[in-house]
């Protein structure tokens, strides 16, 4: 008897703890079509489970992870000593993601919608936003294009009782796991512009290792739930990539390219991220204060700056890094 009060005691411990309290939240999911909760309550695994609330709140409302970290020089050979060594730390990055889960209306199936925005600050003072670059190779100095992919969504993909998420392995007391893409695009055959790119195709490799610990995992992990808010989740975050296209640097005359490294942390809503982000974004990049309301196209670094900086083709890059770049 005395057992079975204690789990029935802990389990509303768990319930208010995750949020998952019925009632209005119920009724706006039954007023909203395109709410993910009654979707996400019918999955059943843990990985599964904690993988969704990565990709946006159960509740439907928009979440951030957070983005901090910097950008490094990758040299083969240290060919560009001194101008610009192997290893050299370029920029700070600051920035976030901005996401939520949209469920299409009378399916099964999400989509995570998302905008990116990511600014190149100042190593010796990350909240000062850098706006100009000097090119160590050609000595001209170009403005300098944040990340502002809008938009970063996937999906549809159909959410089952029997939905898979990734391996899980526990460390300390942290439940952790990786996701690692490996990213090809031609873009001399899909936009017509090769970006100075070896064979017009842009190859990078992003890799990412999540972690929740325990106390996020016992909340947020039982089947049958809609938690509200967002998960506690810290991210890793690396990429190896081409020079970005703001640099003028091609790729088939200048080998190397840049090495980002980063931490990510989530955040409840936009409200959440530090008053001069948000006035930076508000200012330049006022879209990225909200997810996208639906599916869409979406974007990265390179089509993002074929789609803004070359007017969808209207310019070359070439053309613009001649008309940009300063002596």
């Amino acid at each position: 008897m005395f057992t079975r009060r204690l789990t029935a005691s802990f389990a509303l411990v768990l319930l208010f703890a995750s949020g998952a309290i019925p009632g209005a939240a119920a009724d706006a999911e039954a007023r909203t079509p395109t709410h993910p909760g009654p979707v996400f309550r019918t999955v059943t695994g843990k990985s599964a489970l904690l993988s969704l609330q990565t990709f946006g709140r159960p509740d439907g409302k928009d979440m951030v992870f957070r983005i901090s970290g910097s950008v490094y020089a990758n040299v083969p050979g240290n060919a560009l000593d001194p101008a610009m060594r192997h290893g050299q730390k370029l920029f700070d990055i600051e920035g976030y993601n901005i996401r939520r889960l949209y469920r299409v209306p009378g399916t099964n199936q999400l989509h995570q919608l998302s905008r990116e925005i990511v600014f190149y600050t100042d190593p010796a003072d990350p909240t000062r936003i850098v706006r100009e670059w000097k090119n160590p190779v050609d000595g001209r100095t170009y403005p300098v294009v944040p990340i502002n992919n809008d938009a970063v969504n996937f999906g549809p993909f159909p959410i089952t009782p029997s939905y898979q998420g990734p391996s899980l392995v526990r460390l300390h007391d942290e439940t952790v796991w990786t996701s690692d893409i490996p990213v090809r695009a031609d873009l001399g055959a899909t936009l017509g512009e090769r970006f100075g790119l070896v064979g017009g195709v842009y190859t990078a490799q992003e890799m990412f290792d999540f972690s929740v610990d325990d106390r996020e995992v016992a909340a947020r992990a039982n089947p049958g739930t809609v938690p509200r808010g967002a998960m506690e989740t810290k991210v890793s975050w690396a990429r190896t990539s081409p020079w970005a296209p703001f640099m003028c640097l091609a790729e088939t005359e200048v080998r190397g390219g840049l090495t980002y490294h980063a931490r990510g942390w989530s955040l409840d809503s936009y409200d959440d991220v530090e008053p001069w982000l948000r006035a930076a974004v508000e200012a330049d990049h006022p879209r990225f204060a909200s997810a996208p309301a639906e599916p869409g196209p979406s974007e990265n670094s390179w089509t993002s700056f074929h789609n803004k900086q070359l007017g969808k083709g209207a310019t070359t890059w070439a053309a613009w890094c001649a008309a940009n770049g300063r002596s």
